[in-house]
């Protein structure tokens, strides 16, 4: 996981422009000398947030992917936050339809995506209106004025263009024939003007890589491979996409480009790549198995937004990756779980609807003492809720969503990156202790990206597992047998028998087991010993002791969980800057609690838990320790604001 250290001197995330000239730099991708005019004026930022916006067939996923790509090669630190309707296909021109993706780089650290664009792509009507209200005052917009009709300013609720009723005043718009110039730049390729049309995002990010000096091979070679079974359609797009180099080359209507250093302070040495959430987790997923020596099975059912997992570690058949899609959810973690008695590490992905299918097995797993990673990249509900938006409301029902006594350990990773180390740690957990395990990503963290410095063989956990081979018990009489729930005294965990070694026959099923035997019990003081037990091997599971950020030695402590880390992070630094003292810490284990979390919370005379959920964190250290622990909460299925996070913080810090 890479340092979380700010090098920006006031601890704020703001643009800071200086005006300098550089013209070093004239020629446009693949070669072609661009100095019709003077060269544009080389303003200098130390940060940039830019939303592409447009309808979901736009392209503006691929597009942010792409920009992001170039940035991360380019050496800037970087967060971004896709966002996307849950409509497979929504109603062209309208703001339902509208699909964005925003993307905050920087020469120093940064923690979030950034709360309010400096730029905006709108390639229609919709996409300006459902973005506008984000905007900063001075932004820059750039718009596909060809879009601009009357029909599709009506279906997106204007009643004049934006373009030519002052409303826009406070920004400063840019109207470029975005549809025109490309259709014209595709001429000789013999497309039709629709498929020309397809192209207009390579156009977009033509422009806004020369705007923001971005390196464009990564992106043609990107192209060429993408399209590599039709040439033709590959080379139109690379030919869009120069287009859009040279306009923003040779247009007067951009009299300065922008340039945004490498964020060289900001990381370790190392090497380092541009990685999201849910293909850090799998790659974590992978490298536990290695580090098990376990063949990786994943029993899965696709939803949103945990299905790239799937998709990922399908990739992966070298590495003794085993994918399975399922008929439901019931069937996949069934299958999971059977895995996992077969000596397998074992995984299912969902979201919270699947979670719910899930739990009887999950009771089941406990009760047979198997590991089993449960990742549950959380989104917003109740039922099937919002599909693509953000939440953290699952933690109580990876607590208690189970019937009976059914505890289950609980890790959530902090950022995108980290989800490569949370799931080697979920899968430590598992496997030492023989228990499922809810590994607690989310939409943001999932669909979310930053740089991530690969790590070598040798900085990954020994995770080798020695299965029951024989005999572990003696008998009165001098008889060795197999005792499928005989404990290891420090873990409490049983042995791992796997099926077919001689010898090891043993029950499963959900029924209660004896104590040591595993066979079938009814008896009232074995279910009382057996469900203390399990609680046990909970509670007793290793985890490292919570870190406090209190350089001030302050009276107010900022406590989350999860995928707040970066607004908290970033809302604190703010503070401080402002003379504010106040103390940071985030859980990474919120079952079990930290064994210090008790004294840490008692230090403070205020203890604040922002979460995207109504409280549920802040309602678990009120019940466990007393404390009257203040929750804020947002459940609008979007990350939070890091400005308004400052207010709250301020308005707690000095409220009596």
């Amino acid at each position: 996981m890479r340092r979380q250290a700010a090098s920006c001197v006031d601890g704020k995330e703001r643009p800071v422009a200086v005006d300098t000239t550089d013209t070093s730099d004239t020629s446009a991708p693949g070669g072609t000398d661009a100095s019709a005019r003077p060269a544009p004026e080389v303003r200098r930022l130390d940060r940039v947030i830019i939303r592409f916006a447009g309808d979901s067939g736009d392209g503006m996923q691929l597009t942010g992917d792409r920009f992001t790509s170039e940035t991360a090669s380019f050496g800037n630190d970087l967060a971004t936050l896709p966002n996307f309707p849950a409509e497979i296909r929504a109603p062209a021109g309208t703001l339902p339809g509208v699909s964005s993706f925003q993307l905050h780089f920087a020469d120093h650290d940064i923690l979030t995506p950034g709360d309010a664009p400096d730029v905006l792509v709108a390639m229609n009507p919709a996409a300006l209106r459902a973005n506008l209200g984000d905007l900063r005052r001075g932004a820059e917009i750039i718009v596909d004025s060809d879009e601009f009709t009357g029909r599709a300013l009506t279906k997106a609720g204007w009643a004049a263009s934006p373009l030519e009723d002052g409303s826009l005043a406070a920004y400063a718009v840019h109207p470029v024939p975005l549809t025109t110039l490309t259709v014209e730049a595709l001429k000789g390729f013999g497309l039709t003007r629709k498929e020309a049309e397809r192209s207009k995002n390579m156009f977009a990010l033509g422009l806004l890589s020369w705007l923001y000096h971005r390196p464009t091979e990564g992106t043609e070679a990107f192209l060429r491979r993408k399209f590599g079974k039709r040439p033709h359609i590959a080379e139109a797009n690379v030919a869009a996409f120069r287009a859009g180099w040279n306009f923003g080359e040779t247009t007067e209507d951009f009299a300065v480009s922008y340039e945004v250093a490498p964020a060289a302070e900001a990381f370790p040495a190392g090497t380092y790549r541009n990685i999201s959430g849910n293909l850090a987790l799998s790659y974590g997923l992978i490298a536990a198995s290695r580090q098990a020596d376990l063949p990786l099975y994943l029993g899965s059912y696709p939803i949103t937004p945990a299905s790239d997992i799937l998709h990922e570690l399908s990739r992966h058949k070298n590495f003794g990756v085993r994918t399975f899609q399922a008929e439901d959810e019931i069937a996949a973690i069934g299958a999971a779980l059977g895995a996992a008695f077969g000596g397998a590490l074992a995984v299912t992905t969902t979201s919270g609807p699947g979670v719910a299918l899930k739990s009887e097995t999950i009771g089941l797993a406990v009760s047979l003492e198997l590991p089993l990673l449960v990742v549950d990249i959380q989104r917003g509900g109740p039922s099937t809720g919002l599909p693509t938006k953000t939440e953290q409301a699952d933690l109580l029902q990876a607590m208690y969503g189970r019937n009976g006594e059914a505890p289950v350990p609980v890790v959530a990773p902090q950022t995108p990156a980290d989800c490569f180390a949370a799931a080697l740690d979920a899968a430590r957990i598992a496997l030492t202790y023989r228990t499922p395990v809810f590994l607690l990503s989310d939409g943001y963290l999932a669909g979310g990206s930053e740089p991530w410095r690969v790590p070598g063989i040798e900085e990954l956990p020994d995770l080798r597992v020695e299965f029951a081979t024989g005999p572990n018990h003696t008998l009165a009489d001098g008889t060795e047998v197999f005792r499928p729930y005989k404990r290891d005294p420090r873990t409490l965990a049983r042995p791992w028998a796997v099926p077919g070694t001689p010898g090891l026959e043993h029950r499963i099923g959900g029924i209660e087991k004896q104590d040591g035997t595993g066979n079938i019990s009814y008896d009232p003081a074995n279910h009382d010993l057996m469900v203390r037990t399990r609680q046990a091997k909970i509670d007793g599971i290793a985890v490292p002791g919570l870190t406090v950020d209190d350089p001030d030695h302050a009276r107010t402590l900022v406590l989350g969980w999860g995928s707040t880390y970066g607004p908290i992070t970033a809302a604190v630094r703010r503070l401080r800057a402002a003379g504010e003292p106040v103390a940071r810490a985030h859980l990474r284990h919120l079952n079990p609690f930290p064994a210090n979390l008790g004294a840490v919370l008692a230090r403070y005379d205020k203890v604040i838990v922002p979460e995207m959920n109504l409280g549920q964190l802040a309602g678990l250290l009120r019940a466990r320790y007393l404390v009257d622990a203040e929750s804020y909460s947002q459940v609008d299925g979007t990350p939070f604001k890091v400005e308004r996070l400052v207010t709250v913080l301020k308005e707690a810090v000095h409220a009596r």
